[in-house]
């Protein structure tokens, strides 16, 4: 028990006493996307249950499109920083369906986002994961049952080079973007790269 509270008087020592840094930089790549639960209903005659009238089918299938943003790095200690950021994500999905009034259409869902990110360092490597809020700016082919987003993101980056790198990230949403029969949130994933600002003269 002693070691144990004599390593936290350490990492908080070490923290307090480290040179805290804050780098700018922005963030670019692309989102693979698509919505939970696909939909296959089957409707019956009125009065008999054992003769299906029709059955319907709605996938959501992964659609392609990108984000953009800014962030700010907050370095506490070699192995930790946090990082805010301001993000326009083009997120959605692809829907197949044999509905006629549906068939296959793309449908886009805009948002505008704030994500709080805890990264932890690991030489060149840094594991990412945070909460994030978004609200919907756009919307194409969806009637949105919610303007707002919260989810959590989690994710892995590699320093290329003092500013320059790559990342990895699966972001979660947990507020129902759309309900038909049943209630569908928001799975991305993205690929794409970061750049920070030298602020050093």
């Amino acid at each position: 028990m002693k070691q144990v509270f004599l390593f936290f008087i350490v990492l908080i020592s070490g923290i307090s006493f480290a040179q805290v840094t804050f780098t700018p930089g922005i963030r670019a790549g692309a989102n693979f996307s698509h919505f939970t639960n696909d939909e296959n209903q089957t409707f019956y005659y009125p009065g008999d249950m054992y003769y299906p009238q029709a059955t319907m089918e709605v996938d959501f299938k992964t659609k392609t499109d990108f984000y953009v943003g800014f962030l700010g790095n907050i370095r506490f200690a070699k192995f930790y920083a946090l990082q805010p950021e301001i993000n326009y994500s083009r997120q959605g999905t692809k829907v197949e369906s044999n509905v006629n009034n549906i068939g296959s259409q793309n449908v886009t869902v805009s948002y505008l986002g704030i994500q709080l990110v805890n990264k932890f360092y690991f030489n060149q490597f840094n594991i990412h994961v945070g909460p994030t809020l978004d609200f919907v700016v756009e919307k194409k082919n969806i009637n949105t049952d919610n303007e707002i987003d919260l989810g959590i993101t989690a994710g892995l980056g590699y320093d290329i080079t003092k500013n320059f790198g790559v990342e990895a990230r699966v972001k979660k949403g947990f507020v129902p973007v759309y309900s038909f029969y049943d209630n569908h949130t928001n799975v991305t994933f993205q690929a794409g790269v970061y750049y920070t600002f030298n602020m050093k003269k």
